[in-house]
Parts: C-alpha cells; structure tokens; sequence
C-alpha cells in the first residue's frame, strides 16, 4: 500500500490554507531518523488508513523516496470531526515493533441466539509485538463456541501467527456469555398526604390544649 506525500514549509495557523487545498499536515518521526514536516491528499489518506487501519505498514512516498511508515496517531477537531494532523512513525524492517491490533468478533454465539444469554466482549484491541511485515490487519475472535452461559474464549485461544507476540496471560478472558440479570428495582415508597397530616397534627395539637386546659383547672 502507497501513499504520496510532500514536504511542507507551512506551520501554525497558516496550515489551514493546507486543509482548503485538500491536504492534511503531517509529521513523520523514527528511530534514529530526522523528523519530516508534510502534508499528505486528504481523500488518498482516508483510503489508505480505511485498508491499513494503525497496524499495516504504508509505503510513504516522500518525492519519490519511500518509506516504511505506520499510522500512529490521528488528531481531530473534536467540533467538526475534521483530521487537523497525522502523526506517521517510520519502522525498519529488521527490528520488532510494538503496536495494538483491532480486534473483530466474527459468527454467532449460539447461546445469545438460543437461550438469550448476554454477549460480554471485554477487549477491543490488544497490543502485540512483531517485526513490521508480521503485523496482522487484525485479529479475528470467532464466537461461534459459545453455546452455553459461561461459556468463554481466552488469549489462549486465539488463532494467531507464533511470530506475533501478545501481551495478555494465555488465561486472559477475551469474550464471555452470561445470563442476564432483571434490573433490580427499588421499593417504591409510600405517597404521604401533607394535608392529612397537617390536619392530624393539628388535630393532636388541640387535644394537647384541651388537655393542658382541663390539668390546669384541676391544679388551680
């Protein structure tokens, strides 16, 4: 996968008139290397990060020099939803790398379809290590085993290359099915009629008088 790119002599506010040329800003750093101020086609870009997602290598062709890059990090405008930057990191091929790979749950659990049991997916990404070519797309977790509640999958389940290195405990739960449980609600608390008790406290109060009136008589 390519993707052309080109070096930039704009910073700041001025980079705006970028994004009006449909380009993105771009920052391109590695080990070892110079930092590189780019820009990047905003509609090249989009499909590029569609097919590679933060873990496939990108061959960023910088004026006809490629390099071997990921996608490491994306700002946003929180407002408009717009890209305003691109973080990209430049790998060699010879040396492992540590990134997070997406994870995809694939097939149906007979137990959610069956017995309406509650699907509890407890990662969506997990952190591997493994030279940049060994990288997967993705990492699929089949649910299709999960025929009962309780039933669960677990790190050490997962199809995947011995090349790749995860950081999870092989007993590390990935996905789980339970039962699932009626909300509990409160007891609902009696409704109190002020006015009754406003005529009850009144009433006791006059009773309390009456009463004071007749012990006071008596003593006289």
């Amino acid at each position: 996968m390519e993707l052309k790119a080109q070096k930039r002599n704009i910073f700041g506010k001025a980079s705006k008139n970028l994004r009006k040329e449909g380009l993105i800003p771009a920052e391109l750093y590695g080990h070892k290397i110079d930092n590189l101020h780019l820009s990047v086609p905003i509609k090249d870009f989009l499909k590029a990060f569609s097919e590679a997602g933060e873990s496939s290598i990108i061959n960023l062709d910088i004026e006809g020099e490629k390099r071997p890059v990921l996608i490491y990090h994306i700002s946003k405008n929180s407002l408009k939803d717009e890209i305003e930057n691109i973080d990209f990191y430049q790998v060699r091929m010879d040396e492992k790398v540590t990134t997070k790979i997406p994870v995809e749950f694939i097939g149906e659990s007979p137990a959610v379809k069956e017995k309406d049991a509650l699907l509890i997916k407890v990662v969506d990404e997990i952190e591997v290590e493994a030279f940049p070519a060994d990288l997967p797309h993705k990492i699929e977790i089949d649910i299709s085993s999960l025929d009962d509640f309780g039933k669960s999958i677990h790190a050490k389940d997962l199809n995947i290359s011995s090349k790749v290195k995860i950081f999870l405990e092989p007993d590390s739960v990935l996905v789980t099915v339970t039962e699932k449980r009626e909300e509990e609600t409160a007891p609902i608390a009696p409704v109190v009629d002020v006015s009754t008790v406003k005529v009850e406290t009144e009433e006791k109060k006059a009773e309390r008088d009456k009463e004071k009136s007749v012990e006071d008589k008596t003593t006289k």
